[in-house]
């Protein structure tokens, strides 16, 4: 995997912290029953997207603490099937539920991340085969990118005008997997978060759009999410 330079590392850091509070935020001014309420994610309510941060905030910060104790540990107790368990069992809690949950993860993530330059950037861990650093990232994508599914249709929502410019630019280099073989001289155009939601198969704000060698071409199918495969080299 490449090196990820320092000063990326800390916009990660500071920016999926923020990412994480303004859902916090938007979860304080819940009803108590709104984990109960479909999200934009097939088959899931907005209690399991909610559940689903919180433990995806834990597991990436168990990464980083067993890191630290030169130890490499899967990111979820008893792997896919465990986490698909706990966020099922976590969909049902109330608002306020939700909300010390993820202000507990909140406090961990916090705990758990190295300091600026620190060594330990660089350890290795379980998650994808990566260091420290990797995990950071994809705890970057999470909040970020769940911050809107959670929050989708509420009258504050969390939306894709968060998505800075280096966010999109990293989301759009990590998904670029999912592009079909041949993709190479394929064009995407729009707006950079609109291009890297539809790349994480949510729905863009504004149009996007693909050409080959300036010619308009339809957008390709989606293969799976990078997690699900092998790192490339």
């Amino acid at each position: 995997m490449a090196v990820t330079p320092p000063d990326l590392i800390e916009h990660a850091r500071e920016d999926a912290a923020r990412a994480l509070a303004d859902l916090i935020a938007v979860v304080r001014t819940l009803p108590d029953d709104a984990g109960a309420e479909p999200s934009p994610l097939p088959g899931w309510t907005r209690g399991h997207v909610l559940a689903h941060v919180d433990g995806a905030g834990n597991a990436l910060a168990r990464q980083a603490e067993r890191a630290a104790r030169g130890e490499k540990v899967e990111p979820y107790d008893g792997g896919q099937a465990g986490r698909a368990a706990a966020i099922e069992a976590g969909s049902t809690r109330t608002t306020a539920e939700h909300l010390a949950a993820l202000e507990a993860a909140r406090e961990r993530l916090a705990a758990a991340w190295p300091a600026p330059g620190d060594a330990l950037w660089s350890a290795p861990v379980a998650y994808r085969d990566g260091v420290v650093a990797d995990a950071l990232l994809a705890w970057w994508r999470e909040a970020r990118i769940h911050a809107v599914d959670a929050t989708a249709g509420l009258p504050h929502a969390v939306g894709l005008d968060t998505w800075d410019e280096r966010f999109c630019a990293h989301l759009r280099d990590f998904l670029a997997v999912r592009l079909p073989d041949g993709a190479a001289d394929l064009e995407l155009h729009g707006a950079p978060a609109d291009v890297a939601a539809w790349l994480a198969g949510r729905t863009p704000a504004g149009p996007v759009g693909a050409r080959r060698g300036g010619v308009e071409s339809p957008l390709p199918e989606l293969g799976p999410w990078p997690s699900r495969t092998a790192p490339k080299a």
